[in-house]
């Protein structure tokens, strides 16, 4: 699985999941920092990331465009710093893994994690 931590999470997060195994990468580290979130959502897809983020517009763009992919996990806890932004991800991760590699939208709340195949709007 490889992901992509959107601005507003934490890029010492990106270095733990990077030391534990796991291909993460941060907006500020590929130049995506100021991006617009379509362009994030692009650069994802053609890169195969799944995205992290506290925003809800990705969920609001997967649901206008229709898309397939890329997976977009919105976390909505505030204040998490590295390590408990690191283990709770290897948490949604060990929990929703294989629905997020088939394309998945994920809201984690601090007692649920909720799950929406993609696209999100009927075909």
């Amino acid at each position: 699985m490889k992901l992509l931590l959107d601005q507003g999470t934490s890029a010492g997060a990106a270095e733990i999941l990077r030391a534990e195994g796991i291909d993460t990468l941060h907006t500020r580290e590929v130049g995506l920092s100021r991006a617009e979130d379509a362009d994030i959502l692009e650069w994802c897809r053609r890169e195969n990331r799944t995205i992290i983020t506290l925003d809800a517009d990705f969920h609001a763009l997967l649901a206008l465009s229709g898309a397939r992919e890329p997976s977009v996990v919105r976390i909505r806890i505030e204040g998490l710093r590295d390590r408990a932004l690191a283990d709770l991800i290897r948490r949604v991760i060990d929990s929703v893994g294989a629905a997020l590699m088939r394309g998945s939208a994920v809201t984690v709340k601090p007692s649920s994690i909720r799950l929406h195949a993609l696209p999100l709007i009927a075909e």
